[in-house]
């Protein structure tokens, strides 16, 4: 089979996770890289037997890339997807989706005029973690679920990151940045959200950059950064999240699902293979459950190729549709902590297809 063309817009921190994916498969080619630092692109480039750097007008007119990887910055997604999408090419972008509901839906209603297809990270739910967590609902394990809780609980970015910034400005904070793959997950195990309700704080109005060559500079934080709410299932189950980044960290689970007949203790939906325990009504104790479904030892990357592999007209996994409701969800508990009363969302997904059990040589084969 031929390779599939793609061209890299962004090459900040997680474009190395990427790269590394997509190095290891013949299903795809990197055929061009842009960066707002060129110097950077070059660079990126000449370890890429096929890529050129390119400006990013180029790389998204040019007609050497079937698909745009998008790894701006979240204020850049929409931009960046709609001048691909303007090109007829499909998109696969990191989350969110977009800042605004709204960017979402322009860039899917683009998407669907020109006859192309929009995917969006986060891709980790495809891994064993969370699908074998699926898998043990679908099969009956824990009975009916009734009831969910997510928790994400750290001191926040600028402990790590040199640059941090933008994720104390719009499109950020925990809720944005971390949210989706939380929300993701739950969407997976439980099915689409009907309502939120929600509150948040700001404790702060700066943080500090704690490494890199700007230590000990000021940002201004211009979003929450404590976010929690109540979830409504379509399918009447109730998750309760927490995102936070103003605190150390927390014992809680990251996820843990409960049903009538037992609990799922979930690991981090932000690793494609935490372990997943179960504990059944009268058991003494939780228990590791064998991988059920998933890509096994999953890497970012996995849902692009997914959605490369899916024929026209069939539904992709990791879908532009599933993000935008993943956002919707996030806006309406932003609306909801602020105005104080419940939302309805005004979005509706499919539950993705669940993944079976996939070894990473067969994942990473082209045409698997």
């Amino acid at each position: 089979m031929t390779p599939h063309r793609v061209g890299i817009v962004g090459l900040g921190v997680i474009s190395a996770a990427y790269l590394q994916t997509l190095a290891a498969t013949d299903a795809v080619v990197v055929t061009a890289v842009a960066d707002l630092d060129q110097g950077r692109a070059r660079s990126v480039a000449a370890a890429l037997p096929a890529a050129r750097a390119m400006t990013v007008a180029d790389l998204l007119a040019g007609d050497e890339v079937d698909t745009v990887l998008n790894l701006t910055t979240p204020a850049a997604h929409a931009e960046i997807a709609l001048g691909a999408i303007s090109q007829g090419k499909q998109v696969y972008g990191e989350k969110p989706l977009a800042v605004t509901l709204a960017e979402g839906r322009s860039m899917l209603a683009a998407a669907a005029h020109a006859g192309v297809r929009v995917g969006s990270a986060p891709d980790t739910v495809l891994g064993t973690g969370i699908q074998t967590a699926r898998a043990a609902i679908d099969d009956g394990l824990i009975g009916r679920p009734v009831a969910a809780s997510a928790v994400m609980v750290s001191p926040g970015h600028e402990f790590w990151h040199p640059n941090p910034d933008f994720y104390y400005r719009e499109g950020g904070g925990p809720l944005f940045d971390m949210g989706p793959y939380y929300l993701t997950a739950l969407v997976h195990l439980l099915g689409p959200i009907r309502s939120v309700t929600g509150a948040s704080s700001r404790p702060s109005d700066h943080r500090v950059i704690r490494t890199g060559p700007r230590a000990g500079e000021a940002i201004p934080v211009l979003v929450d950064t404590h976010v929690t709410g109540v979830l409504e299932h379509v399918s009447g189950a109730l998750s309760t999240i927490t995102m936070s980044f103003d605190s150390p960290a927390t014992v809680a689970s990251p996820i843990e699902v409960h049903g009538t007949l037992g609990t799922l203790d979930v690991g981090d939906p932000n690793t494609f293979d935490g372990p997943v325990r179960h504990r059944r009504v009268n058991d003494g104790g939780f228990h590791l459950l064998d991988p059920l479904g998933g890509y096994v030892d999953g890497a970012r990357g996995i849902g692009l190729l997914d959605l490369i592999r899916t024929p026209p007209r069939h539904t992709a996994r990791a879908t532009g549709e599933l993000a935008l409701h993943v956002l919707d969800a996030m806006e309406s508990l932003q609306r909801a902590a602020t105005e104080g009363h419940r939302v309805d969302l005004t979005t509706d997904a499919d539950r993705p297809a669940p993944v079976p059990l996939t070894p990473r040589a067969e994942w990473l084969a082209t045409g698997a």
